[in-house]
């Protein structure tokens, strides 16, 4: 563990710990020269086994993969320094509070500001997905997800990212999180409907304040609030189908409903089979 007021690599002063996993911890630091603060996360090279290699090339695979994403709601890596005994991945520091905290402090969001969030959280993924080969986040949920005070988000926590690859068969051993994490996330491979699933309970979630990590059985989210509007409830849904074809194919498509939700409610169709009809 690094001590608080240690200069790394000549510039970026180590102010205090935010946050720790299980090989690794995240400091709060300030970058002398421009006078900027930076989060940086910590790894130690432990070199006492397999596991302890693996789990820090996961890492490593991590600040790579993120170095070369540019999207407002992903945080940027700006540097990386490796020392031989420790890394250092220097990043932005986003400010603000995971929306698990939201829940746990308010309860469940308005419907207005949700849809918000999901629309920002849309556009997110579907950069991601838009990448050469995709990348699929695989671990959508509130806690990884920051809501900055001006009331945007970042999303955090790229640790089980992974490039999609078309004709592998399993991409990873990691699970994600129970509750979010689609069905075939536990069998094999995921692509983009899978993170379109996680979104959809991530919006369930926040609307209702019903945890699916504890295993109650699912219901859609006007059976746990009736004032919610029909088309959220129709969107979400379809996000979490079990059967992936059966999902939204798509972000793009996705965020379309989620701009125009009275579009897809059992009245406007019918109005629109009755203007047929004449």
């Amino acid at each position: 563990m690094t001590e608080i007021g240690t200069i790394i690599d000549g510039k970026y002063k180590i102010l205090n710990e935010i946050g720790r996993g299980g090989m690794s911890v995240v400091y709060l630091a300030m970058d002398e020269r421009l006078n900027k603060q930076w989060a940086i996360k910590e790894i130690r090279k432990k070199g006492n086994g397999k596991n302890d290699e693996i789990v820090v090339n996961s890492l490593l695979a991590e600040a790579n993969l993120m170095k070369r994403l540019d999207h407002p709601a992903l945080p940027r890596i700006v540097d990386i320094i490796d020392n031989g005994i420790t890394i250092y991945v220097v990043m932005d520091y986003v400010e603000g509070q995971s929306l698990d905290k939201v829940l746990n402090e308010y309860g469940a969001q308005p419907e207005e500001l949700v849809v918000g969030w999901a629309k920002q959280l849309c556009d997110a993924l579907s950069y991601l997905h838009s990448q050469k080969p995709s990348i699929i986040y695989r671990d959508m949920k509130p806690a990884n997800v920051m809501l900055k005070p001006e009331g945007n988000i970042k999303i955090i926590d790229f640790g089980i990212a992974r490039e999609y690859k078309e004709q592998k068969l399993s991409d990873t051993t990691v699970l994600g999180t129970k509750g979010y994490a689609p069905p075939e996330q536990y069998s094999g491979q995921t692509d983009p409907r899978s993170d379109i699933f996680a979104l959809g309970m991530t919006m369930h979630h926040l609307l209702t304040g019903v945890d699916p990590r504890n295993g109650e059985p699912y219901a859609p989210v006007r059976q746990w609030n009736p004032e919610l509007s029909e088309g959220i409830e129709i969107i979400i849904d379809r996000c979490v189908e079990p059967a992936a074809e059966n999902r939204y194919q798509s972000c793009a498509d996705l965020l379309y409903d989620l701009e125009h939700p009275e579009l897809i409610t059992k009245g406007f169709k019918k109005k629109q089979r009755r203007k047929l009809i004449s």
